[in-house]
């Protein structure tokens, strides 16, 4: 089945509320393997990467920090723009509100010009898509594949099914990734949807990605080829639910008319541009080193967590400093006990974490919140992100958007400003039992002073509050206006669904 011009992968956004939910085919078709393209040898990427070589030697990759959210999103859209032969977007979110509208129409308007694109969702808040899935998966160009699948698709039904099938369906794929014609690679924290990058009203996320350009990229590709190619992918051919291009067409012009007049995305280009003065403006920014992409691979049916268990081991390099800034922290006594050591032998460590005040999973919180005079107490200097941090405004939100507050979603590390990492994992159960997580571990140390000083930026008392015990050993919180004896919060229910969401299995957050 084809699409004409039409785009009916007016993407994986847009819910669609009225779209019959059928289910999947009972026999399950897969597809043959496939691979990823070999690199672009033409376009604006292979000409970069080219001239980055040339700086760096081939075994190096240059990488450029995604610090603010404006440059998350416009980064994806730049990568997008400039591939020529492949673009692969893999990604544990994809919400349908503008920045995931725009992002699926640029997809699809690379696809209109011959590019393949590769697209994975986890299916986890797929409700009601499977119209606009199907759709997507009959442009000639697109395939769209869905991680660990429902086989019945309605809400209700969903929730039939997952308590029938609990230990299947709580796996979930939690990895983000873009790749462009095996050239630029975009790995971090990010989903994609509108709190990610700025333009949320209600709250945004402080996050954090890193642009790889060259041998990076290659490595992607292998992490993405074998997810793809894994049995918990399915393809979406496999929907009953058939396309239609009728309603693919009246969607495509409502994707269109929303992106080019959201007052949102006013920051940003609306169309397919030429981005060769970015690029070269781009090289002096880049900061060389060596790379490797960890990840989680999947063997049948099961997911092997060798990127949380590996990462003990990583994070016992450390001689002198460890910074870690992570957004969902459930430590548990062997981390602790981790850190002790750590901390004994003279490593410096500082910690940056949401506070209740900031959290966006009360569920969390209420679990970490245990832990806090035990990291205090192992030598951890520990931070958590104020709700209203000045970094609110410049990094975290895009105008004209003004969140009324802000949550920390990043995943980083530096190691005696010489190692990175930067990816998808949380320091909590779920990261390390149950989801499929990636990052990228890489060695430069210009790109570790740089990263260090923006997690120092972050956890300065403008932006977090320092946690620490009186002497009589009880919990203070100190930023740059006041001291208190109580954990910040949002107000009254906030506190109340922080108490209430204790019953919560730990395992489960």
């Amino acid at each position: 089945m084809q699409f004409t011009k039409i785009m009916p992968t007016v993407l994986l956004l847009l819910i669609l509320v009225g779209c019959a939910s059928t289910g999947m085919q009972d026999e399950i078709i897969r597809p043959d393997p496939s691979t990823a393209e070999l690199p672009a040898t033409t376009g604006a990427l292979a000409k970069f990467a080219a001239e980055v070589t040339a700086r760096a030697g081939a075994d190096e990759s240059g990488f450029r920090l995604l610090d603010s959210s404006y440059d998350g999103l416009l980064w994806r859209l730049a990568l997008i723009d400039s591939a020529v032969s492949s673009i692969d977007i893999m990604t544990y979110l994809w919400y349908p509100d503008n920045s995931g509208t725009l992002l699926l129409e640029r997809a699809v308007l690379a696809a209109e010009r011959g590019v393949r694109v590769r697209l994975v969702v986890d299916d986890l808040l797929t409700i009601g898509q499977d119209q606009l899935f199907a759709d997507i998966q009959a442009h000639p160009n697109i395939e769209l594949r869905v991680f660990n699948p429902w086989k019945k698709r309605g809400l209700m039904s969903r929730a039939g099914e997952m308590i029938a099938e609990m230990e299947r369906l709580n796996t979930r794929m939690h990895d983000k990734l873009q790749i462009a014609d095996g050239r630029a690679a975009i790995i971090g924290g990010r989903n994609i949807g509108d709190h990610y990058f700025g333009l949320g009203h209600s709250a945004n996320f402080r996050d954090l990605d890193v642009l790889g350009i060259g041998p990076v990229a290659l490595q992607a590709n292998d992490m993405f080829d074998q997810l793809w190619n894994s049995e918990m992918m399915v393809s979406a051919e496999n929907l009953k639910t058939k396309a239609d291009p009728e309603k693919a067409r009246e969607a495509w012009e409502n994707i269109r008319k929303n992106t080019r007049e959201a007052p949102e995305l006013e920051a940003f280009p609306r169309e397919v541009k030429d981005w060769s003065a970015e690029f070269k403006a781009l090289l002096d920014e880049l900061h060389f080193g060596k790379s490797m992409i960890v990840y989680d691979r999947i063997d049948g049916t099961t997911v092997q967590q060798d990127v949380f268990a590996g990462m003990f081991n990583f994070l016992g390099r450390a001689q002198e400093e460890l910074l870690i800034t992570n957004a969902y922290i459930i430590p548990g006594q062997t981390a602790i006990d981790f850190l002790q050591v750590l901390a004994d032998r003279g490593v410096k460590i500082r910690m940056l974490t949401n506070s209740l005040a900031s959290h966006d999973t009360p569920a969390v919180n209420a679990h970490y919140q245990h832990w806090r005079d035990d990291l205090v107490n192992a030598g951890v200097d520990l931070y958590e992100l104020r709700k209203d941090p000045a970094i609110a405004k410049g990094i975290v939100d895009v105008p004209p958007v003004e969140s009324e507050f802000t949550s920390l979603h990043t995943k980083a590390v530096v190691i005696d400003s010489e190692l990175v990492f930067i990816g998808s994992m949380n320091m909590d159960p779920r990261s390390a039992n149950i989801n499929t997580e990636m990052g990228a571990v890489i060695q430069s140390p210009g790109l570790a002073g740089e990263l260090r000083s923006i997690m120092l930026r972050d956890m300065r008392s403008d932006n977090a509050w320092r946690v620490t015990l009186d002497e009589d050993g009880e919990l203070l919180w100190t930023n740059s206006d006041e001291t208190v004896d109580k954990q910040p919060s949002r107000g009254f229910m906030n506190r109340v669904m922080n108490t209430i969401l204790r019953i919560v299995p730990v395992e489960q957050n």
